[in-house]
């Protein structure tokens, strides 16, 4: 089977729609599939709920998909970074399911994992258990939280082959994997694409069975989300 599409629009063509739930891989505005992101804001589907540890900022990343409303629901762990973001949500306007940033990932991970929930004992006694089961194990209190499964994952790796093994670079080893893993679909976005044999098995970060649809975007623009530099 063909994992390979000539273009991000391609890649998406019949598989997102509206109403879907959408995970989206990276960290800030660092491992963020940009240009998936751009081609679900050209698609026009409406109504999405995203998962992501956070929303971009205004007119980059997931802040494209604000601006143009395609966002009900955001599941994040960060919302800073993002005006457009703090408007709707204080309007009354985005719903938002707040939930902290190692639980996601956990939730993340364990949905791919076939696990439907799982406890932890972060958010016990904060509104972020509020309506959550508690249970005591060995005297301590921990909340269940429900792990997340997306309708469609968009990742971004460095790296994959024909089919689909992935490697990703630095600190887009973050959500990416644990994104990938939750989709019914998983769309990835890649800087290289080689053939089956040529990445070493044992520097895999995730493997094909996870990914169902490749897409090469050689050059992309990696903004930064707040350059500093020392003063001279």
């Amino acid at each position: 089977m063909n994992k390979v599409y000539p273009d991000a629009a391609s890649a998406l063509a019949g598989v997102v729609q509206d109403n879907q739930t959408i995970a989206v891989g990276g960290f800030g505005l660092c491992g963020i599939p940009e240009a998936l992101i751009a081609a679900l804001r050209d698609s026009g589907v409406k109504g999405l709920t995203a998962i992501s540890n956070n929303a971009g900022v205004d007119g980059f990343g997931l802040g494209q998909l604000l601006e143009t409303r395609q966002i009900k629901k955001m599941i994040a762990s960060y919302v800073g970074e993002n005006k457009e973001f703090a408007r709707q949500y204080l309007a009354g306007e985005l719903e938002l399911e707040f939930t902290p940033q190692g639980t996601l990932a956990e939730k993340l991970r364990a949905g791919g994992a076939g696990i439907p929930a799982f406890f932890t004992k972060t958010g016990v006694g904060t509104i972020v258990a509020e309506g959550k089961e508690i249970r005591e194990f060995d005297g301590e209190q921990y909340v269940m939280e429900r792990s997340l499964v997306a309708d469609v994952s968009l990742v971004k790796a460095w790296k994959a082959d024909k089919a689909g093994n992935l490697v990703f670079r630095k600190t887009a080893r973050n959500f990416n994997p644990n994104a990938a893993m939750a989709g019914k679909i998983t769309i990835v976005e890649v800087e290289q694409l080689v053939e089956v044999g040529e990445i070493d098995p044992d520097a895999v970060h995730l493997p094909s069975i996870f990914v169902h649809r490749i897409v090469v975007n050689a050059t992309p623009e990696k903004r930064i989300e707040q350059r500093t530099v020392r003063a001279n």
